[in-house]
């Protein structure tokens, strides 16, 4: 598949914007219109840097508000045309993107649209450019996909085709099964972009909210299919307007667009292979078919069996382990080459990291999955452009296959083993305990937050490289404002991941203001906060007003209430089951959270996080 993104979807100027995307990988880009009038460079030197740097010059884009127009208006567009194709020549481009008119129409007749798109494809067959005619969702009175390509094969000319755009058409909910019956030859380029499910106008939701490939809720391998299908063998290109995107580093934000087309050619190949098409020539076994598009795939690997170990990282880990050893977790000693503490409560395992943390706050620096084949797992996120991170290790020692999360949190391949038990364990010394018999415990979920302009990138990086699967996200109240959740998780929920994106006004000191956890699951929380507080835990101070409006909403047994309130736990239920937790107090940017689940409850407590969140910004705001 031959991949492109056009340069309105990064921030910097023409130049930084080609050295980007050859840094990425791209093929080719499309040139915004406005990154070429803006730009220092002259048509000719962006024509040689493209040379020098192997990238294709693909589409010129946009030429807007043309067809459906009075007979003055038609002449002055089509010497608007020819100056935008005498461009094209110095550029060494070909092909150029026509809008749907939207401003300028004032006659609703598709035979006058084609006899104006008729001359357009004429002037530009003397230049030697094609002309891609794109109908935008907001069109005037071409809206629809389908019918700019009925418009297309009225005029039957060879320099006037198609442009497939994925916004326009699958956010006006459009069928994409009839992109198959198109001709290939009149489909002249494909344009994709991701985005949320909004309820908004959709201009503004074009213009400002979509996402690359993996960050929305699109079906897009379904519309990608149809294209293959098609016959379609041009270049596949991103086109996404996004006021984050454009804010952030140049060449970050193109390496993400690469990894999500090189996430959306494999999804598309499942697609194909998983959904029906007619038998006949071509035909492979298993109802596979040669195509002229040939979508390449990635190193398959199964979903994370669980967590591993999750990692803090501190200069002064005191405190840290003062905590744990007051949560019930036992020390398990020092590694015998590195300086690291291992902490285990059950299959719940805490590495204390003191390396390289000089006057580091304690923080989350690492999280360990388990999964099938850490080898393979590792090749295939490195093929998605996730940075490779290296530990040294001596040579009885196991090896770590570790990458890099956008927010920087390392994160480790690990080899899982039936009992949940892991070998390394034995690279450190005896502790200064031993394990209670029966303690029974797990790491539930981990809440990391994500630094503003790299929360999309992060929900494609877990989606991509660890196979998680992104539920509907949900904003919760706090004293600061709205805080995004994004949680990403296994089928058989053994791994929860939680994303939160602190509000805005906090992006400067977000790890002061908003913390990031560790969570474990219990057998019997309330026997787990006795014992803590005997030894001598801080708790979480959960106010009395959310006792009586717990009581309000549910009723509770009085005896069961008041334990509760005694030992600051807070409290869920559902028609599933119920859930019970609490939180300790913050020790740098990190807090840890212990839960139990009864039944079949399956959430996180949601309708707690706001005394969660009040509490803990009094705490820190306290004078």
């Amino acid at each position: 598949m031959r991949t492109g993104i056009a340069t309105v979807c990064l921030s910097g100027t023409l130049k930084e914007k080609m050295q980007a995307c050859a840094i990425a990988g791209f093929d080719g880009i499309e040139i915004f219109e406005q990154d070429l009038v803006t730009s220092a460079l002259s048509p000719e030197d962006v024509r040689k840097m493209a040379a020098d740097l192997g990238l294709g010059l693909d589409l010129y884009q946009p030429f807007r508000d043309f067809d459906g127009v009075t007979p003055d208006l038609l002449k002055a567009n089509l010497k608007r045309a020819e100056a935008k194709f005498n461009l094209m020549e110095r550029l060494g481009m070909d092909t150029i993107l026509v809008c749907s008119n939207v401003a300028t129409a004032t006659i609703d007749d598709d035979g006058l649209r084609a006899e104006q798109l008729g001359e357009l494809a004429r002037l530009a067959g003397d230049h030697g450019v094609k002309v891609a005619y794109e109908a935008l969702a907001w069109g005037k009175y071409v809206n629809d996909y389908e019918h700019a390509y009925h418009l297309v094969e009225m005029v039957d000319h060879p320099n006037l085709g198609t442009c497939l755009d994925s916004f326009h058409i699958l956010s006006r909910d459009w069928d994409t099964a009839p992109i198959e019956d198109m001709n290939a030859e009149k489909i002249f380029f494909v344009q994709v972009a991701d985005a949320p499910k909004l309820t908004m106008d959709v201009l503004s939701w074009s213009r400002h909210y979509r996402v690359f490939p993996g960050e929305g809720q699109f079906e897009l391998a379904k519309f990608m299919g149809h294209v293959v299908r098609a016959g379609y063998a041009g270049p596949v290109s991103l086109e996404v307007f996004n006021d984050v995107f454009r804010q952030s580093d140049t060449e970050r934000t193109a390496v993400d667009a690469m990894r999500s087309l090189i996430w959306l050619e494999e999804q598309s190949a499942k697609w194909l292979s998983a959904s029906p098409a007619e038998t006949g020539a071509g035909t492979q076994g298993n109802n596979r078919r040669r195509y002229p598009m040939e979508l390449a795939t990635l190193p398959k690997v199964n979903q994370p069996a669980g967590f591993n170990f999750a990692e803090v990282k501190a200069d002064d880990t005191a405190q840290l382990e003062k905590l744990l050893g007051q949560l019930g977790f036992e020390f398990n000693g020092r590694h015998r080459t590195k300086d690291v503490q291992l902490w285990t409560m059950g299959q719940a395992r805490v590495i204390i990291n003191e390396q390289a943390a000089s006057h580091a706050e304690p923080a989350i620096a690492a999280l360990g999955f388990d999964v099938d084949s850490p080898v393979i797992a590792s090749a295939r996120a490195q093929q998605l452009k996730a940075p490779v991170v290296a530990r040294r290790v001596q040579a009885d020692e196991e090896v770590f296959q570790g990458i890099a999360a956008p927010d920087s949190t390392e994160i480790f391949l690990c080899q899982g083993s039936p009992d949940g038990t892991a070998a390394w364990t034995q690279e450190f010394g005896e502790g200064a305990g031993h394990p209670e018999a029966g303690r029974a415990a797990v790491i539930d979920h981990v809440n990391l937050a994500q630094p503003w302009q790299h929360f999309d990138e992060a929900v494609l990086f877990y989606t991509s490289a660890l196979a998680l699967e992104p539920q509907p996200f949900a904003e919760v109240p706090s004293p600061g404002g709205l805080v995004r959740s994004q949680v990403m998780q296994t089928g058989n929920k053994a791994v929860r991941l939680v994303l939160n994106l602190a509000p805005a006004q906090q992006a400067e000191k977000a790890r002061k203001t908003y913390q990031e956890h560790i969570a474990f699951a219990v057998d019997d929380l309330v026997a787990t906060a006795r014992s803590a507080r005997d030894r001598g835990l801080e708790f979480l101070q959960i106010p009395a007003n959310y006792y009586e409006d717990l009581d309000a909403r549910f009723d509770l047994e009085s005896g069961f209430l008041a334990t509760l309130k005694e030992l600051n736990l807070l409290y869920d239920r559902d028609a599933d089951g119920e859930f019970l937790h609490f939180y300790t107090a913050t020790v740098g940017s990190v807090f840890f959270e212990m839960v139990e689940r009864r039944g079949s409850y399956d959430g996180y407590g949601a309708p707690n996080a706001p005394v969660r969140h009040a509490v803990q910004y009094d705490s820190l705001h306290r004078v």
